[in-house]
């Protein structure tokens, strides 16, 4: 049974505090791998179906998204939500965001992604330098190359209800006793390393800063669901439409002069378009980084009930067997995929 925390819960001696702070993030960090074991089993029971069925199946892009993901959200990721829920929350007020509010939140937040994406970038290319080969960019391949639809419904409606309601409502509700600036943090960090790849875990780690704390400041999720959804309707279906549109060829041949000059010949008015777009996010982006900077000082995290002392922080929070367990799986998957 869930067990809704009053203010006094768990008020104690700072060693009390501790002890008891361990063991609800070990906890937590258990739920979350077990949750993370599910999703990969559902994952490879879905394909392995699929292909005892018919091995075409998962040649097609938007059929193998389809067939690893439903499982994921109909199955596993329910089933990680009941067990989280197992541990004891806090209820967080709810407060009204009106629309012009919520407006520059999403810029705020597009900004942010914006320079932590390219930061991810530049990091994997210079580990791509260091490694002699490329960094496959999976989320990329799979955006690109699977249906619009498909992309719609699972990137855009599915991920962003199903992680903000566990990244955010239920793993915010069951840390924000202990302060909202340590709940923000795992937040962001647990989803970050939820991606499994390098370029993905810099911004969504970002992102989830950013989510988290309008989170915990309105006690209202349809707020960052509206913001992810945007947001993933941005990058994964309005920017994979254009490319799509500008041809196959398109990607291969943009860092090159010469092809370039040739692609432009027939192509002036679809480039005229695509690079429309591109200055449109550009000011997008800037605009939401200018207002980070302008309200940066306004941003202030509330101290929890049962506040851990300092220099107890790091080993009460990441060095306890649940989320300690839960990092360094993630941390190992998302360096297989880097030496891929």
């Amino acid at each position: 049974m869930n067990e809704e925390m009053t203010p006094d819960y768990m008020t104690g001696t700072p060693n009390t505090v501790c002890a008891d702070a361990r063991r609800q993030f070990s906890r937590i960090g258990l739920m979350f791998l077990i949750g993370t074991v599910l999703i990969y089993g559902v994952q490879f029971g879905a394909s392995g179906i699929a292909n005892a069925i018919n091995p075409d199946l998962l040649s097609s892009t938007s059929y193998a998204l389809l067939i690893v993901m439903i499982p994921m959200y109909v199955i596993a990721m329910p089933v990680m939500a009941l067990l989280i829920k197992r541990i004891p929350a806090v209820t967080l007020p709810k407060k009204h965001m009106t629309f012009g509010q919520w407006l520059i939140a999403f810029l705020m937040c597009y900004g942010a992604m914006y320079v932590s994406n390219y930061t991810g970038l530049v990091l994997t290319q210079l580990i791509s330098i260091l490694k002699g080969s490329p960094v496959t960019n999976t989320m990329l391949e799979v955006a690109t190359s699977s249906n619009l639809w498909v992309n719609l419904f699972i990137m855009v409606l599915c991920a962003p209800v199903a992680e903000e309601l566990i990244f955010r409502k239920l793993l915010i509700d069951r840390l924000v006793q202990y302060g909202e600036g340590v709940a923000v943090l795992f937040s962001g960090l647990m989803f970050g390393l939820f991606h499994g790849n390098l370029n993905q875990f810099v911004y969504a780690f970002v992102l989830g800063l950013c989510f988290g704390f309008i989170y915990v400041k309105t006690g209202n999720i349809r707020y960052t669901i509206g913001l992810h959804m945007l947001v993933n309707f941005l990058g994964s279906v309005l920017g994979v439409a254009i490319l799509k549109w500008l041809g196959d060829d398109f990607l291969s041949i943009a860092s090159d002069p010469a092809g370039m000059m040739s692609y432009m010949t027939g192509n002036f008015g679809k480039l005229i378009v695509y690079f429309i777009y591109i200055f449109l996010l550009l000011g997008v982006a800037i605009a939401g980084i200018i207002l980070f900077i302008v309200n940066l000082k306004k941003i202030r995290f509330l101290p929890g009930m049962n506040t851990i002392p300092k220099g107890k922080r790091f080993s009460t929070t990441v060095l306890n067997v649940g989320m300690a367990l839960y990092m360094i799986v993630w941390i190992v998957i998302i360096i297989v995929q880097l030496l891929q």
